[in-house]
């Protein structure tokens, strides 16, 4: 692989951009094409399969091409803007992924379908870009499909995700006569020429269309002009709007996130995608245009801003890691500073010194050496130990980004090695993989000696087992998947647990007294000893012993959450007590009192989406009920009806094999976690 130098690029010519969508909305096509008409690939590769398929097509492509397209930051140039594409998976299970990827985008492209409009899964994409504020383009895909209408979705965005819509172009046919886009703010017909329409050819308005496309510029203007007291002024006074003024004001409001510019085409028939590239540099924000981000100072635990400061030292988040043939690649986003070859950093979270070897950037079939990159910048880092999520900064400072919250796994399987030769080859699978992704769990049970592994979701194990089998060519046999159930108390209870041992030496005294209370919060602490009945020194191991007790419950031997526990008092011994002693005697006074809290089990409740034709309406939430789910409501798109509810994990199992028989393959689903949930008394006795 040839290597490169850097040559600087102006900051303000970067655009770190993700692509959105709900599954089958035509992310992966257009990721394509932009790739393609950058000239980072040659070759087009069609996806193949609808539906679920689609994120298995996702690890086809990454096996086909080499894993740089989708798994983490793809650079590519078009004109004199650096585009680093960053992949945000489509799919909930792979939660924590998306808001890391989110956390290091700059701005984003929402990709919607022409036909389908905004989908259950769109509303998720829209929630987590609003809550990083990120600044989008919306992409009406698939106009040359039976029943596109970007009208309607034009409508949609403005109904059902609350945003302001500015259309920039105008459709030239639709369905099978979509041929191309009237551009309304330069008031040309832009057609798609050559094999894959890489040559954008503009022509005068069709004549048929000329009145529909003024009115729709008019609209655009009013609307934009609203913001800008000199376009008013033009427009007023009858004069022409120059349109480099059009695309600041536009530019200057998306960034604003007050409006959303909304551009059409069709990326499977090579129609469109040329002014989406125009568009991510004529709007969409530079990393210096970004606000600061909030971090923590880990030595004061103090908040502190980080601003794009090429001078300041250096703060970069490590998002992503890869293995390839070089050893670990770990994707970063410097947040602030310049990182040089060679240079020493601090990880704030395992408090180490890590020295960047390599610097590079996967660009075109070149990976291309840098010798510096500075704040705003994405870059791949050579020879840096460390975990997904970690905060790299310069010596002397200890920054923390992460603030991420990572949700507790829901979902536990088996897996047994089904040779002597796998073993090996599934450790090293499973350590990198719990390397990349802290949602996934795994341990080993301490009395079947299988491997345990648990994440998000159904989706999530599979993904991973279908990895170790085609990366590591290992097999393994897998136990049907188990449900992480909780333990927790219902009432408030009290403890006063004394323990003494006398041995011929010294002995061991611990005095604790207190009570559990049940709370909403997974655990809290509450120290109210006075007049030092435990000497201060012996808190800390009282605290460790209390979450000592957390790991296994009373009922079925399951994590316990959902308690509170106040320490009140307790008595100690001048030479017998010991820290070992008090965090013993804590955690077997949490054990009695647990037992007198008439505790009970939570078990996870997921919010599910099905997308059904209305005729299968009445069948699939017949089958609902009859799997304890509590219907939300529902609302129907089309001929489509979109049913919400919350329902128990343990009730999902082999839901997606029922769901196609129901409704002869055309409902689809979504799920993700909610939260825990008191499981009914009469269910107690059925969980192993």
């Amino acid at each position: 692989m040839a290597l490169q130098r850097n040559t600087m690029i102006n900051r303000s010519k970067i655009r770190n951009i993700g692509i959105s969508a709900h599954i089958d909305a035509g992310k992966t096509t257009i990721s394509e094409r932009i790739l393609f008409y950058t000239g980072k690939i040659h070759k087009i590769e069609e996806v193949g399969g609808d539906g679920d398929g689609a994120t298995m097509d996702y690890m086809e492509l990454e096996r086909e091409k080499g894993i740089t397209i989708t798994s983490a930051a793809t650079t590519c140039f078009w004109n004199d803007t650096q585009i680093n594409l960053i992949d945000t998976p489509g799919h909930v299970d792979f939660t924590i992924e998306v808001e890391r990827s989110l956390r290091v985008l700059d701005g984003a492209i929402m990709v919607l379908c022409g036909v389908a409009g905004v989908q259950s899964q769109s509303l998720t994409v829209d929630r987590q870009m609003k809550r990083y504020g990120i600044p989008r383009i919306a992409f009406i895909n698939k106009l040359d499909r039976v029943g596109a209408n970007p009208f309607r979705v034009l409508e949609a965005l403005k109904n059902k995700l609350s945003l302001n819509p500015i259309l920039l172009q105008y459709p030239i046919g639709l369905e099978d006569k979509f041929v191309g886009v009237i551009d309304l703010i330069e008031m040309r017909a832009n057609y798609y020429e050559g094999e894959h329409g890489e040559t954008v050819v503009k022509k005068p308005i069709p004549e048929h269309l000329q009145a529909e496309a003024k009115a729709a510029r008019e609209q655009l203007l009013d609307k934009i002009s609203i913001h800008s007291e000199e376009m008013m002024t033009k427009l007023l006074g009858g004069e022409e709007v120059p349109t480099q003024m059009i695309w600041d004001t536009i530019r200057q409001e998306t960034l604003s996130r007050e409006f959303t510019p909304v551009l059409l085409g069709s990326a499977l028939k090579n129609k469109g995608v040329q002014n989406l590239l125009d568009a991510i540099a004529l709007y969409l924000p530079s990393p210096t245009e970004r606000e600061a981000i909030t971090a923590t100072d880990v030595s004061t635990e103090s908040q502190v801003q980080i601003y794009p400061n090429p001078d300041d030292p250096l703060v970069g988040l490590a998002f992503k890691l890869i293995d390839d043939e070089f050893g670990q690649l770990t994707y970063t986003r410097v947040y602030a500073g310049t990182l040089h070859q060679g240079d020493r950093l601090y990880n704030s979270r395992t408090g180490k010194k890590v020295r960047v070897s390599r610097l590079v950037r996967i660009e075109v079939d070149k990976r291309q050496e840098l010798e510096s990159v500075s704040a705003g910048e994405i870059v791949g880092l050579v020879g840096v130990d460390c975990a997904s999520g970690d905060t790299l900064c310069s010596l002397g400072t200890n920054i923390s980004l992460e603030g991420i919250y990572v949700p507790e796994p829901v979902i536990t399987i088996a897996i047994t090695p089904k040779s002597q030769d796998d073993i090996e080859r599934i450790s090293k699978a499973l350590h990198r993989f719990v390397h990349e992704d802290p949602t996934l769990h795994v341990v080993t049970d301490p009395e079947s000696h299988e491997t345990l592994m648990s994440g998000m979701g159904e989706l999530h194990l599979q993904i991973y087992l279908e990895r170790i089998k085609r990366e590591y060519h290992a097999d393994v046999y897998v136990s049907p998947p188990a449900v992480a159930y909780r333990e927790t108390i219902t009432k408030a209870a009290t403890f006063d647990y004394t323990l003494k041992k006398q041995t011929g030496g010294s002995g061991q005294y611990a005095h604790v007294i207190g009570r559990l209370e049940p709370c909403d919060k997974p655990f809290i602490f509450e120290n109210k000893v006075v007049g030092g009945a435990i000497p201060t020194q012996f808190i800390p191991a009282c605290e460790q012993g209390f979450r000592d007790a957390l790991k296994t419950g009373w009922l079925k031997g399951y994590p316990i959450m959902g308690v509170k526990v106040i320490l009140e008092g307790g008595s100690d011994h001048p030479v017998d007590s010991s820290e070992m002693a008090f965090r013993f005697a804590a955690r077997l006074g949490f054990e009695k009192a647990f037992a007198k809290g008439k505790p009970t089990l939570l078990e996870p409740m997921m919010l599910l989406e099905v997308e059904t034709p209305s005729q299968f309406l009445g069948r699939i939430q017949g089958q609902l009920l009859s799997r304890r789910a509590l219907l939300l409501g529902s609302e129907t798109r089309d001929n489509d009806v979109v049913i919400r509810a919350e329902v128990p994990l343990a009730e999902m199992f082999g839901y997606a094999t029922e769901l196609r028989s129901l409704s002869q393959g055309m409902a689809t689903f979504s799920m993700e976690f909610a939260e825990y949930r008191q499981l009914p008394e009469n269910l107690i006795d059925e969980v192993k």
